[in-house]
């Protein structure tokens, strides 16, 4: 256990606390699954933007990116253009459209807003839908359970068998209490901690470097492909790195924990004035990112996991108290990303399949009741799955990001741009995408050719494209 580990975790007890006190105090002014789901759609331009992109970011981000710069170099850059390209995607092509079609036609879900698109009696599409998001945000929720883990471990020394326990119950309840309200709140407070805490690591190790000139000589010195736009690897096998990070992009407008964010703004202006603050966030966070993996190559050079670095830099490079602010607001970031992928989820079984498809007649009490006891089952078995399995973070995250982003990302963005389309060619492309997602991580292809989410997300728009014409539209 580290010598300042008395403090953070004091630190973390109290933003625990105030979490937990949010969640009550919001679950007081919860009356409808409107509430519940979309905050009564009364968010505005700052929790928008950055409640959006958290929810998207965190473990991803922080641990993640931090760690593939430090493997990668100067070549995880290509990263970051793949990001801005879906910040691009969402905010330009979905969000407005998808805020006004949810509004007009009372749509609380993905789900919801596919089923008002193509009316039938069947619920086929809901139903699919559904399945797809759920077998996603396990794997997503299990990757933040994992990254909760890690974080604990590499700070505290607790072992990911009793610090996913911990985390994952405050989580639980405090999601169960303010719902969608309280998670999104919590979300725009730690992506401002998220952001902060890595413009001020990245200064800090390049300060420590003596520099950023004496950042650059010192890290040819250690790795002189580190800072090479290709990191060393032949052309092809760079071409296809790249296209698979830029790809990475494409996933943005099937992220239903993403762009539901939309779906709850409280207007036009609110979407125009967020899209600036997204894309101001996203460009500190993920500079600052790489910035920091770079530099961890000569500070801390031999990590035996690379995804330790940022708790590893903040111990080391920050003051005392601005380690326990920045540590705890990068546990307190995963736990709140935790939140809105599980009650995505937990409104696809309750909100979706319960009250929409087996109980169409619940009174809104009843719908919250159930609402809060299904996020404690998807809440549970997600930390149950992180527990039995610890692939790296990157793994469950890649896979889950295809998988969404490959099924809904094609559908949502023909749906919002055309009248041509029909439930057999939306779940035609649902289900390519989603398969392609999974055969190809399955094999290898990923590794050997291209970014799994590359393929899906073509295959996926080739079958809603060519199946266009086929029905119309009921």
């Amino acid at each position: 256990m580290v010598d300042t580990s008395g403090i953070i975790g004091a630190v973390f007890i109290i933003y625990g606390l105030i979490m937990l006190w949010i969640g009550y105090t919001v679950s007081r002014s919860t009356y409808s699954p409107t509430d519940f789901f979309l905050a009564n759609r009364s968010l505005k331009a700052w929790v928008t933007a950055i409640s959006s992109t958290a929810s998207s970011e965190s473990a991803w981000a922080v641990l993640g990116t931090v760690g593939l710069a430090y493997k990668e170099g100067l070549s995880a850059l290509w990263f970051f253009p793949g990001c801005l390209l879906g910040y691009a995607l969402n905010w330009i092509f979905v969000a407005e459209r998808l805020r006004k079609h949810s509004r007009e036609k009372n749509s609380l879900t993905i789900p919801d807003y596919l089923e008002t698109y193509f009316p039938d009696n069947s619920d086929l599409i809901r139903i699919i839908s559904v399945t797809i998001i759920f077998a996603c945000m396990m794997a997503y929720t299990a990757a933040q359970f994992l990254a909760i883990g890690k974080t604990f471990d590499a700070i505290f020394g607790i072992p990911h068998l009793v610090s996913i326990p911990i985390g994952g119950t405050i989580i639980i309840i405090y999601t169960m209490m303010g719902g969608f309200r309280a998670v999104a709140w919590t979300d725009f407070i730690q992506g401002l901690i998220m952001v902060i805490g890595l413009v001020l690591l990245s200064l800090a190790a390049v300060l420590e470097l003596g520099g950023f000139s004496a950042m650059i000589h010192q890290v040819n010195e250690v790795s002189p492909i580190a800072l090479t736009w290709m990191g060393g690897k032949t052309t092809s096998v760079f071409l296809g790195s790249m296209v698979g990070l830029l790809g990475i992009g494409l996933g943005y407008p099937g992220q239903p924990h993403v762009i539901n964010r939309y779906m709850a703004a409280k207007d036009s202006k609110t979407i125009k004035q967020g899209m600036w603050i997204a894309f101001s966030w996203g460009t500190l966070m993920y500079i600052s990112a790489i910035l920091l993996g770079i530099c961890g190559q000569v500070l801390f050079p031999g990590l035996a996991d690379p995804e330790h670095l940022f708790p590893t830099a903040a111990e080391n490079l920050l003051p005392t108290f601005l380690t326990a602010i920045v540590l705890t607001g990068v546990l307190a970031a995963i736990m709140s990303t935790v939140s809105s992928q599980i009650i995505v989820a937990a409104s696809a079984i309750a909100h979706d399949i319960y009250s929409k498809v087996i109980h169409s007649s619940l009174s809104p009490n009843r719908i919250l009741s159930i609402s809060r006891l299904t996020i404690f089952w998807v809440g549970l078995v997600a930390m149950l799955v992180a527990l039995i399995d610890t692939r790296v973070i990157f793994w469950f995250v890649l896979f889950a990001w295809s998988g969404l982003g490959a099924s809904f990302g094609p559908v949502i963005l023909f749906t919002l741009y055309s009248k041509k389309i029909t439930s057999s060619g939306a779940i035609s492309g649902m289900l390519t995408g989603f398969f392609t997602t999974v055969i190809w991580k399955t094999t290898g292809l990923s590794d050997d050719i291209i970014y799994e989410l590359v393929p899906a997300f073509l295959l996926s728009s080739f079958v809603i494209w060519i199946m266009r014409r086929r029905q119309p539209i009921r």
